[in-house]
């Protein structure tokens, strides 16, 4: 199949899309600065040992929690404060999503990349405000959305004039409380765009624990390999040093101490692919 031919720039140095795989990682939410530093220090470590460029990811608000009593956020101005900490200690760049339009400007003053929210990503005006801050846009692909469909998020990005941005796969509504990975929307979607492997969602349960969502972290290993084999550009792992008693996603996060076995069975994986990715047949 056909491959993008325009990758995404998220700092001098890091360009995803150019034969270097992106790391984006971090916890699920911005929970405080001792946890974010506990994180981002160790994943910066293993991604520098392994040749992975890393990007810091935690979200500011969870506004899409499936119950109102969930953890959002410390609140907006508070997490934005830490992730500019955390940037700067660790000289990072950072991604947080945005779930409104008139978030973005004042957001991409701290952060490197607007994530779009999967059940957002048809959402003209957040697109269109994302692409004006002239920083690096990653769109997940929605759950409901084929993934050739996804070209339409990209083109309104791109027709503000930015050219920085990629796309996210997370799997697929099937049935209630559950998401599948369709391996096919890995190429289709690199025609359009760099392309980055949520491993973390793809194994969530969405609202499959009666008020929160459930994860099957357990084929993370799986999915993980199989994504990194078909050829993505980056990958998006959320991790926590104790994920049961992580605010938000738990049964979805890779634990801390795992993470150095599972970045370098990921990189081993991911090399192996890179042979194969001129075969084709037709």
């Amino acid at each position: 199949m056909e491959k993008f031919t325009q990758p995404m720039r998220i700092t001098e140095d890091i360009v995803l899309g150019t034969g270097k795989p992106v790391l984006f990682a971090g916890p699920c939410a911005v929970e405080s600065f001792d946890i974010c530093m506990e994180i981002g220090s160790s994943v910066k470590e293993y991604a520098d040992k392994l040749g992975f460029s890393y990007v810091f990811k935690a979200s500011f608000d969870k506004a899409n929690r499936t119950s109102s009593s969930s953890f959002r956020s410390i609140g907006m101005d508070k997490s934005l404060e830490v992730l500019q900490r955390v940037g700067k200690a660790l000289n990072v760049p950072l991604v947080t999503d945005i779930h409104e339009s008139y978030q973005a400007a004042e957001v991409a003053e701290v952060v490197d990349v607007l994530q779009i929210p999967a059940f957002l990503c048809r959402q003209t005006d957040l697109l269109l405000a994302a692409g004006q801050t002239g920083k690096a846009v990653k769109i997940k692909r929605g759950q409901f959305m084929a993934p050739e469909d996804m070209q339409y998020a990209v083109t309104k990005v791109r027709s503000t004039g930015n050219e920085n941005v990629c796309l996210t796969e997370r799997g697929f509504t099937l049935g209630y409380h559950n998401l599948v990975v369709d391996m096919r929307a890995l190429p289709i979607m690199r025609q359009f765009a760099p392309v980055v492997f949520d491993i973390t969602h793809s194994v969530q349960q969405p609202g499959g624990m009666g008020g929160t969502s459930g994860g099957q972290r357990e084929f993370a290993p799986f999915l993980a390999r199989a994504a990194a084999a078909a050829g993505v550009d980056g990958f998006f792992i959320e991790t926590h040093p104790e994920p049961a008693k992580a605010l938000s996603d738990g049964p979805n996060l890779i634990p801390l101490n795992r993470m150095k076995d599972f970045l370098t069975m990921l990189k081993e994986t991911w090399e192996l692919g890179q042979k194969y990715q001129d075969f084709s047949v037709k």
